[in-house]
């Protein structure tokens, strides 16, 4: 008897759990419109239509953070004069239940029609932002979507400015439809900006059959056929490290002069102007962000999603994130002819400088910088008590590499630790990998224990640049008795040089020539 009445109390239980989450049928949609007549006033329009979800009232969430960006954004302070209809036009009451949330009583109408605008301030490759030129729309600064049905598919449709004839964005487009994308999920639509205006399309070009673009606003006047050509190379070389494409196109979206980019599954957004020629810091800003769709969008620390569009995802792991990217971004364009040795190896320098030259490094750990993210910011926070992961993890990334190389004869590589993620954590277990995980992987690689680079990652202890160094062939001047005081003038100048060693072993100049593409 005790028995089944716990039975039926669950069963209960369940039912009242049921009766109180939205519920959707077969036939429920997300769609979104989004239009802009007056760009002038810095806002533009958004029109969510939400059909066939039952319930006396129904949470409507906006993100609070982009992923890839490492920082919550107030998104919430952007929405102004929200209302709410049924299906007839009726106003719907609602409230505020967080900063985040706008609750709705629907009286189970079977369409909940939200009407906003969103106000935009500055052009920010995390933000949205519109004005006379052009519109770019950040997804979680834009759309809403329903607390428990991020799996939910969604269209946007965009209607754009009346002078503004083109749109550019990662998302699929629908048939017959003008001016309509589609996504699969929330997660899809969030990872998808929407730049708008008259923009420049360049030469596309295929890798292994898949097409990619560059398409911006304000690009300038530079060589595009051979900047094309070098993003093409940028794009192979990368392709060529993983073994894999796991997009159907791809978009490169510049969306004006400024500073800061930002990845997604299938397309980045970057500031860019061509305006005074394209450098070499240029070309590696575009490689990082490429190669995030691998390393971070697909190979990521587990915590990095699902993601809680509240709160955000801390994790200990961007030096491995953020880091390795900026490791990679340089050996891509040295594999790929656009970069010297003297030249990578200066931008190995200047890694280690970014690290080694604040007093941060006496008092925090790139692990802890890693999770500080939220609060102190993505690139660190004072620069006397913290330190900037972007630069420590390449640092690391570069060791850790010449120390698996070296355990390995040469045969092995963090490009192999790097494919090995990619296979077994994405596309095996469609996952990502735990710390225990990851440092597996390199110790396998190597075939040997990695205690030392794992107490640099989670300590301060001082770096051993020269032993590692020398693994590859390298000679590096590190200054002596270092305090917390920044190196300044000469001895800034003289710090941390890499120069390749004069009389080198047989192994070091096998590692050498393989870490830089050469054999």
């Amino acid at each position: 008897m005790r028995i089944r009445n716990r039975a039926i109390a669950v069963v209960a239980l369940w039912a009242a759990l049921l009766a109180s989450a939205c519920t959707r049928s077969p036939q429920s949609s997300i769609t979104f419109t989004v239009s802009m007549e007056d760009p002038a006033s810095r806002t533009f329009h958004v029109t969510a239509r939400y059909m066939s979800f039952i319930d006396e009232e129904i949470d409507f969430k906006m993100p609070n953070w982009t992923p890839g960006y490492y920082s919550l954004m107030d998104y919430f302070r952007g929405v102004e004069s929200f209302e709410a209809y049924d299906s007839a036009d009726n106003p719907l009451g609602w409230e505020k239940a967080s900063d985040t949330t706008w609750r709705v009583s629907t009286d189970s109408t079977p369409l909940v029609r939200l009407e906003f605008d969103i106000r935009t301030s500055r052009m920010f490759i995390a933000n949205s932002y519109i004005d006379e030129n052009r519109a770019f729309i950040s997804p979680t600064s834009a759309f809403m979507y329903i607390t428990d049905l991020i799996d939910h598919p969604a269209t946007v449709t965009i209607e754009p400015y009346r002078e503004w004839p083109d749109i550019a964005t990662g998302l699929d487009r629908v048939e017959e439809q003008e001016n309509t994308f589609t996504a699969p999920d929330f997660d899809v639509l969030f990872d998808s900006p929407i730049l708008v205006g008259d923009l420049e399309s360049l030469p596309p070009f295929e890798v292994q059959g898949i097409p990619h673009r560059f398409i911006g606003y304000e690009l300038g006047d530079f060589d595009k056929v051979a900047f094309m050509d070098d993003l093409k190379k940028i794009v192979e070389t990368a392709v060529g490290i993983i073994g894999d494409i796991p997009y159907r196109h791809y978009t490169f979206m510049g969306v004006g002069p400024g500073r800061g980019g930002l990845e997604h599954l299938n397309s980045t957004a970057i500031s860019f102007s061509g305006s005074r020629g394209i450098s070499t810091g240029t070309l590696g800003f575009i490689a990082h962000e490429y190669f995030h769709h691998y390393n971070v969008k697909r190979i990521r620390p587990i915590e990095l999603g699902p993601f809680d569009y509240d709160n955000g995802n801390p994790t200990t792991m961007l030096w491995v994130a953020e880091g390795f990217t900026s490791y990679y971004q340089n050996l891509i364009l040295r594999r790929a002819g656009l970069m010297t040795t003297e030249e990578l190896l200066d931008a190995m320098r200047s890694s280690i400088i970014g690290y080694e030259n604040t007093a941060g490094r006496l008092y925090q750990s790139v692990t802890e910088s890693s999770l500080a993210s939220w609060t102190q910011g993505p690139f660190g926070g004072d620069r006397s008590r913290s330190v900037n992961y972007y630069s420590k993890g390449a640092a690391l990334g570069m060791l850790l590499d010449f120390e698996i190389r070296h355990a390995s004869n040469n045969e092995r590589s963090l490009d192999d630790v790097m494919r090995t993620l990619y296979r077994t954590y994405y596309q095996t277990e469609e996952r990502g990998f735990t710390e225990e995980e990851f440092r597996l992987v390199c110790e396998e690689a190597a075939g040997v224990p990695l205690d030392r680079i794992f107490e640099y990652a989670s300590t301060t202890r001082e770096i051993d640049y020269g032993w590692y160094l020398s693994l590859a062939g390298l000679d590096i001047t590190v200054p002596e008795n270092r305090t917390e005081e920044p190196l300044q003038g000469e001895a800034l100048e003289a710090a941390f040089r890499i120069t390749v060693t004069e009389n080198p072993t047989a192994l070091q100049s096998a590692i050498l020539r393989s870490w830089i593409g050469e054999e």
